[in-house]
């Protein structure tokens, strides 16, 4: 999907070289430096190994097609895209979920397209009744000359004719972070305008002119539902939203969960540049039409593994564009995984890669600040692993933030605690630990810290009556994983490395600290919700199950109580089958069919049902409690 420059000559690449004399390499890696060409590189017995930059496939931007209003239509211009586009009216206000109504197809020239309004849309196909209300927006597919699907936009345009192109949500607007009494909408714009929202007789309005438009409404009543429409410039959208229920209500209702929807195999919409939309939207579809007060999706909704963080920025766009006719009504909590990694890659002179890193400034470049970008989630998670024991520099940023890639929620009667699993990823790691990086499927101590403090603090709440964990690598890999998450066949030895020391605890007697916590200094956790492997598993985590390796002679975690690992990542990625491992023969319903779990909570009883949302079939269904 990507190609790579590897370019070794001076002066390769300005702009490169221009952020790279900026870019201070944090104290947390090793064997990374500038050489006298300001070159990242990275140093292994006495060789140097070089980070290139990739070549810019597509930008957002570009994609929006700068839009220019004509005597009759538009033009659009995608800056030498080559392919096609497919377009229609997008019935806003006459559809629940409002998807355009593709109609025609050109073919672009040199990137561009005119589309004639007056004669593609008039009687008998004006049935937005633009010639009426003088407003109307268009709905567009671009296709490169391979037939893959690379975004799906949106122009709007007012006039009759002659067109005016004015800006449009081209993203959004979305539901996040509802509680009992408030609920934020946010949505982006095209260009620059001072949007407001109208909910319940009050309006929250922006304030000031901006593309990304984030609105606080507040003073909600609890399990109410609040129609809203959102107002930027002529134009309008309107849907609604329900309010959470007031905590500690024992009122039924149903929550859904799953993983996992990078591109799969197929065609068409299975990858629209970097993520299965075509599953994505029958999971948000199926979600919605049972009811779901929330989504929660804990990883890999897109391929990543990027260079470039507007790459990142773009799968992650193509992934909420394909359930975004669903988030308007109700909440998608999203949570890191490690398909979202950006950072920078080290090659050989030959062009082969050696090892990779998490991306740096923390605050711009990492996979961290780009998810923190792309969504809006709750912010009330640690800040980051600085200050730990490990900080090479107390003084200094050495490590990226937590903030809204771990963070924790309340609905009802239970909370969902949101971790990451692949924190300051470094792919390489556990091949080459040289470079230092976070390990695929370790908690770090802050992080681990923090978990133990929630959990102790929602034990104490009696409102809490359930506790569910998430986090986006299983505890106990069941089939494509076996070499990793928190097992690494076994191998204790493999653990995070900082500034060039490891860490003192492997990943078993991590993974045994972390599951310490759920089991044995809680009474509420019910399940670790994981994904990862592409299929959906449940185990139930009892003192007879066998967890560790042959001859292991460290501390032994006491599973003074069960609790339940479901694993669901099979929202559309590539599927894995099961392995033969010490706790198969414990492992239930295994299945590599597309699925939604969903939680239907009563009070203190919860049953579990696993639908695949494609042909709606039942997976599975257990009482959990």
């Amino acid at each position: 999907m990507r190609l790579f420059l590897f370019l070794i000559t001076l002066g390769f690449c300005s702009s490169f070289i221009t952020n790279a004399q900026t870019n201070r390499i944090p104290a947390s890696y090793s064997n990374i430096g500038y050489d006298g060409q300001n070159q990242l590189y990275y140093s292994f017995e006495g060789k140097k190994y070089y980070s290139y930059p990739s070549e810019d496939e597509y930008t957002i931007e570009q994609l929006l097609g700068d839009p220019v209003g004509t005597k009759r239509g538009v033009l659009l211009d995608f800056k030498g895209f080559k392919g096609t586009i497919t377009f229609g009216l997008v019935p806003y206000g006459l559809a629940p979920h409002p998807l355009p109504v593709y109609r025609y197809e050109k073919k672009l020239l040199d990137g561009k397209v005119a589309i004639n309004i007056t004669r593609r849309f008039m009687y008998p196909f004006d049935f937005v009744n633009w010639q009426e209300n003088k407003k109307l927006t268009i709905g567009y597919r671009l296709i490169d000359e391979k037939g893959m699907i690379i975004f799906d936009g949106n122009v709007s345009l007012t006039g009759s004719g002659p067109f005016e192109a004015v800006p449009t949500i081209y993203e959004g607007p979305f539901v996040s972070n509802v509680t009992e009494n408030s609920a934020v909408i946010w949505f982006n714009t095209s260009g620059s305008i001072k949007a407001y929202i109208e909910v319940d007789g009050k309006t929250v309005s922006d304030t000031r002119k901006r593309k990304h438009h984030e609105l606080h409404i507040t003073g909600l009543k609890p399990n109410t539902k609040y129609d809203y429409t959102v107002h930027y410039g002529d134009l309008t959208q309107s849907y609604h939203f329900t309010t959470a229920l007031n905590k500690g209500s024992k009122k039924a209702f149903v929550f859904a969960y799953t993983s996992d929807s990078r591109e799969g195999s197929g065609g068409g919409e299975r990858n629209i540049y970097g993520t299965n939309a075509y599953i994505s939207k029958k999971m948000a579809a199926l979600a919605y039409s049972k009811g779901a007060a929330f989504v929660q999706f804990t990883g890999d909704m897109v391929n990543g593994y990027v260079t470039n963080p507007e790459e990142l920025r773009l799968q992650l766009l193509n992934w909420k564009k394909a359930i975004e006719p669903f988030w308007h009504y109700i909440p998608f909590y999203a949570g890191p995984g490690n398909h979202e990694a950006l950072g920078y890659r080290f090659y050989d002179e030959n062009g082969h890669y050696v090892a990779s890193i998490d991306g740096f400034p923390f605050e711009t470049n990492s996979s961290e600040s780009v998810l923190k970008e792309a969504f809006v989630n709750p912010e009330n998670g640690p800040v980051s692993e600085d200050n730990s024991k490990y900080d090479p520099k107390s003084k200094r940023t050495d490590f990226p933030s937590y903030s809204e890639n771990v963070y924790y929620y309340i609905y009802g009667n239970i909370a969902m605690i949101v971790l990451n699993s692949d924190y300051w990823y470094a792919p390489s790691l556990k091949h080459d630990p040289g470079t230092s990086g976070g390990l695929h499927g370790y908690i770090m101590d802050n992080q681990l810290e923090w978990l133990k403090n929630v959990i102790e603090k929602l034990e104490k709440d009696n409102d809490i009556d359930h506790i569910f964990v998430t986090q986006h690598t299983p505890a106990f890999p069941n089939g494509g994983h076996s070499r990793d998450d928190m097992w690494y066949k076994g191998d204790n030895s493999k653990r995070p490395y900082i500034n060039g020391k490891p860490v003192d605890k492997g990943i078993i007697e991590r993974r045994d600290e972390f599951l310490d916590i759920l089991i044995n200094k809680s009474s509420k956790v019910v399940a670790i919700l994981t994904g990862d492997e592409h299929n959906y598993n449940r185990l139930k985590i009892t003192s007879e199950v066998p967890i560790y390796p042959e001859n292991y002679d460290l501390p032994k975690l006491n599973v003074s109580r069960p609790i339940y690992q479901i694993n669901n990542g099979a929202c559309g990625a590539p599927y894995y089958s099961q392995e033969k491992l010490p706790w198969s023969s414990y492992t239930k319903a295994f299945s590599v069919e597309n699925a939604l779990c969903l939680f239907y909570v009563n009070g203190r009883n919860i049953v579990m049902k696993v639908i695949n949302p494609d042909t709606l079939n039942e997976i599975d269904e257990i009482e959990l409690r």
